[in-house]
């Protein structure tokens, strides 16, 4: 069982969330809302997309390549945390 099926529903309740502000964006649009408030919708959005990714990424490594009893060869634990800190800080 990999980690996005085991988080499942955790990762569809988000995706349902994002869903709901993409599409306030569209009736944003549609009602011909002052682009600032468009701008943060469009924002409010991305982060919640770039929050979906990090979860995601971060999973994966730590299923996927750290993971010692699974992978006795796995990648050094510490620089899998250095990574994923980048990685979170990239995403935000």
């Amino acid at each position: 069982m990999t980690h996005t099926t085991r988080e499942k529903h955790k990762l569809l309740a988000r995706v349902r969330r994002i869903r709901g502000q993409v599409e306030a964006i569209e009736r944003a649009l549609d009602a011909e809302s002052d682009c600032e408030q468009v701008m943060h919708l469009i924002a409010g959005a991305r982060g919640a997309l770039a929050g979906l990714m990090a979860v995601v990424v971060e999973d994966h490594v730590r299923e996927h390549l750290v993971d010692a009893e699974k992978h006795p060869g796995a990648l050094n634990g510490e620089a899998a945390e250095q990574l994923l800190e980048v990685v979170r800080t990239y995403l935000k």
